[in-house]
C-alpha cells in the first residue's frame, strides 16, 4: 500500500485521494488485507528507489493512442475507450458559454457560468470579423474576440485522475502544464495552446452595422492540443467507469467525465487513406493532356480494415447525426452545428473529408481567385479553382460528400442532399493545355474513434506530358524550426507534411476568403504570442525576397491591423482581419510600393 500511495503521489495524486484507497484498502476482505500486509512486509525502499521503479512500470508510449477530452459547459463529454489500451492526453477542448440580450461583451462570463471563477481582469478586445453570408432573415453575423484576461495568460496546470464509481482513484493521476501564452518552454505538455472569448452578435443590420442588436451569445474556450514529445502514458484499470480532470485556475471544481470501456472494438485505433487512379496511364505511365482521371480511395484504421463498404460512403446525416462506429467525419463548423474560426475557435475540429489536385509541381503557387457558393451549390460534384492562363497552375477539389449535397443539404434540406450516397471515386479532368510535369492528388480527412481525434492525409503523384518529375519551388521553409516535439505538420493540421499539397484546398471562398494557406499562415504567426521570431523579420519563413514583395490587402493585411491614413482614402478602410478588405483584398496593388520590408532580414 506504500509503494502504491508513493506512485500515486508521484503521477500527481493528492493526499485526501491517497487517504482514500488506504481507507478501501482498511475495508478489505482480512484474507485481502493479509496478503497484502505479506507484499509489503519487506524493508521498504527508498524514494529514490520506489520512484525509479515506478517509472520502469510505465507503459510504453510507442503504441499509446492520443485521447481527445471536452468539457462543455461544466459537462464532459461521455468516453468509449478499448480496454488495456495505452493512452496518453493529446487534446483537451472545454467551452463556457451563456446567451445575453445587450451589447456587453464577455462581461457575462465574468457574473455566471462555468469560467466566472476566473480572473478576467485584463480582457480586451482583440479582433473581430463578420461572417460574409447573411444569415436566412437577412442579417449578418458577427464575432468578437477577446484576449489578455488573466487566466488566459498566466501558467496553469490539468490534472487527469482515472477514478472508479464510488470517485476513489483507480490509477496514478496524470499532469499536464499549459505553459504560458507568450513563451515556449521545454515543460509545456502542449504544442497548441489557445485560451480566448468570443461574443457572437447574431441580428446584425449589415455586415458592418450592428446598431440596435439584441441577439448575443458569449463563450470562453480553452484548446490545447496536439501533445509534444515526452507526453506521459497510462492504461485504465478494468475498474475505471471516469476522469476526474481538475484545472489549477479552477481549484476544489473537478470535471467528471464518464468513461465505458470496450473489450472488443470492431476497428483498430489509428487513421490511414489510400489513394489510387483507376484510369491506367499510357504504355510509359503518363497521362495525356485533357486526359479525365478517375480516382477512388479508402479510408482504414490503423490495422489497414476499411471503414466503409467498397466503393461509398455513409451519407452526411448517418455520419453526423446517425450512427458511425466507424468514425468516419466530414465537414461540421455549419453555425448550427460547430462553427470554426481561424485561430481563434475550433478549426481541428472542422473535419473536412476532400481532395485536390494541383500541378504542374513546377508551377504551384497561392491561388487568389475566388470559389463563390454558386460553384459549390451548381451540378458539378467537382470544382475548377485554378487554370494555368489566369491562376500560374491548374486546381481543382471535390469535397465529400460533394458539396452541391454538403452545402445544398444544409441550406435547401428539402433537396434530401444530407441523405444521398457519398461515391469513393472520383474524375478530374486535366486540361487540354496541361503543362507537362507532375500533379499531386491528395486526399484528407479525419476520424474520431473511442476517445481518438486524429488527423490524416495521402498523397497520390501522377504524370502528365512527361515521366520526368517535377518540384515545387516553395519559397518559405524552416519550418522546423519550430514544428517539433509534437508540432510536426505530420501530426497537425492535416497530418500533411508536403507543403505543396496545401494550395489547391486553400482557395478564397466567396464565404471563407481567409481560405489561402498564405493568409492563414501570417494571420496565425501574427496573432500567436509563441512565435517568438520578430514578426516583421520575413526572412524566419521566407526564403527570398521576391517572395515578400507583393502588395495587396490579404499580403499585407493578414499580418497588419492598421495601415496609413492615406491608404484608408485610396483602398477603403479594414473591414477584415483576414485579408484587410472583401474579394479585391486579391488583387495586386501595385508593383512600385512595398518592394522592401523594413526588417525583414532581406
Amino acid at each position: 500500500m506504500w509503494f502504491a500511495a508513493l506512485a500515486l503521489l508521484a503521477g500527481g495524486c493528492t493526499e485526501r485521494e491517497v487517504t482514500a484507497m488506504r481507507e478501501a484498502s482498511a475495508a478489505r476482505p482480512p484474507h485481502q488485507s493479509q496478503a497484502l500486509t505479506e507484499s509489503t512486509s519487506a524493508a521498504a525502499p527508498s524514494l529514490s528507489e520506489a520512484l525509479t521503479e515506478a517509472a520502469a512500470m510505465r507503459p510504453s508510449l510507442e503504441s499509446a493512442v492520443g485521447l481527445a477530452l471536452e468539457v462543455d459547459d461544466g459537462t464532459g463529454l461521455p468516453l468509449k475507450v478499448k480496454a488495456g489500451q495505452t493512452f496518453y492526453i493529446n487534446q483537451i477542448d472545454l467551452r463556457a458559454s451563456l446567451t445575453a440580450t445587450r451589447d456587453e461583451g464577455v462581461d457575462g462570463l465574468r457574473r455566471a457560468g462555468d469560467f466566472a471563477q476566473l480572473s478576467w481582469d485584463g480582457v480586451s478586445l482583440a479582433d473581430e470579423e463578420p461572417i460574409p453570408l447573411a444569415n436566412p432573415d437577412g442579417t449578418f453575423t458577427r464575432r468578437r474576440f477577446y484576449r489578455n484576461a488573466q487566466w488566459m495568460e498566466q501558467p496553469s496546470v490539468f490534472n487527469v485522475q482515472p477514478v472508479d464509481a464510488e470517485g476513489l482513484p483507480t490509477g496514478r493521476a496524470v499532469s499536464l502544464h499549459i505553459g504560458k501564452d507568450d513563451r515556449r518552454k521545454s515543460n509545456d505538455d502542449f504544442f497548441i495552446r489557445r485560451l480566448r472569448a468570443i461574443q457572437w452578435t447574431y441580428d446584425c443590420r449589415t455586415a458592418t452595422d450592428c446598431t440596435g442588436a439584441k441577439n448575443f451569445s458569449e463563450e470562453a474556450l480553452v484548446e490545447v492540443r496536439n501533445a509534444r514529445t515526452g507526453a506521459i502514458p497510462f492504461t485504465l484499470p478494468p475498474d475505471t467507469t471516469a476522469l476526474r480532470l481538475s484545472w489549477s485556475l479552477r481549484p476544489g471544481a473537478a470535471y467528471t467525465i464518464p468513461v465505458t470501456q470496450v473489450a472488443a472494438p470492431t476497428y483498430a485505433y489509428g487513421f490511414s487513406i489510400d489513394v489510387q487512379a483507376v484510369t491506367p496511364p499510357r504504355a510509359d505511365g503518363t497521362y495525356a493532356p485533357g486526359t479525365a482521371v478517375t480516382f477512388q480511395m479508402a479510408l482504414r484504421d490503423g490495422a489497414g480494415k476499411r471503414l466503409h463498404a467498397e466503393g461509398s460512403l455513409p451519407s452526411y446525416n448517418e455520419v453526423v447525426f446517425g450512427q458511425n462506429e466507424p468514425g468516419i467525419q466530414y465537414y461540421r463548423a455549419f453555425a448550427f452545428i460547430d462553427p470554426s474560426t481561424t485561430y481563434y475557435r475550433r478549426k481541428h475540429r472542422e473535419r473536412m473529408l476532400m481532395t485536390q489536385i494541383i500541378g504542374p509541381a513546377q508551377r504551384i503557387q497561392p491561388i487568389r481567385s475566388i470559389v463563390d457558393l454558386d460553384a459549390f451549390l451548381g451540378p458539378e460534384d467537382v470544382q475548377t479553382i485554378g487554370t494555368l492562363e489566369r491562376d500560374g497552375v491548374y486546381a481543382q477539389f471535390q469535397t465529400f460528400p460533394p458539396s452541391n449535397k454538403l452545402f445544398g443539404g444544409a441550406f435547401f434540406p428539402e433537396t434530401l442532399g444530407w441523405d444521398a450516397p457519398v461515391s469513393t471515386s472520383w474524375t478530374y479532368q486535366l486540361p487540354a493545355n496541361a503543362e507537362p510535369g507532375t500533379y499531386l492528388v491528395t486526399v484528407k480527412g479525419r476520424r474520431v474513434y473511442l476517445g481518438e481525434d486524429v488527423p490524416a492525409s495521402r498523397t497520390l503523384e501522377i504524370q502528365v506530358g512527361t515521366p520526368e518529375r517535377t518540384q515545387a519551388a516553395l519559397t518559405t521553409g524552416s519550418c522546423k524550426t519550430c514544428h517539433d516535439q509534437g508540432g510536426e505538420f505530420s501530426q497537425v493540421l492535416h497530418g500533411n507534411d508536403n507543403r505543396a499539397a496545401c494550395a489547391g484546398c486553400h482557395a478564397p471562398l466567396g464565404f471563407e476568403l481567409e481560405g489561402p494557406i498564405v493568409v492563414r499562415t501570417h494571420f496565425i504567426h501574427s496573432r500567436s504570442d509563441r512565435f517568438d521570431a520578430p514578426k516583421e523579420q520575413c526572412s524566419s519563413c521566407h526564403v527570398t525576397r521576391e517572395s515578400t514583395q507583393r502588395t495587396s490587402k490579404a499580403a499585407c493585411l493578414s499580418c497588419h491591423k492598421s495601415y496609413p491614413d492615406s491608404h484608408v482614402a485610396q483602398f477603403g478602410p479594414i473591414e477584415s482581419m483576414y485579408v484587410g478588405g472583401g474579394r479585391e483584398s486579391f488583387q495586386q496593388c501595385t508593383g512600385a510600393c512595398h518592394t522592401t520590408h523594413p526588417g525583414s532580414g532581406f
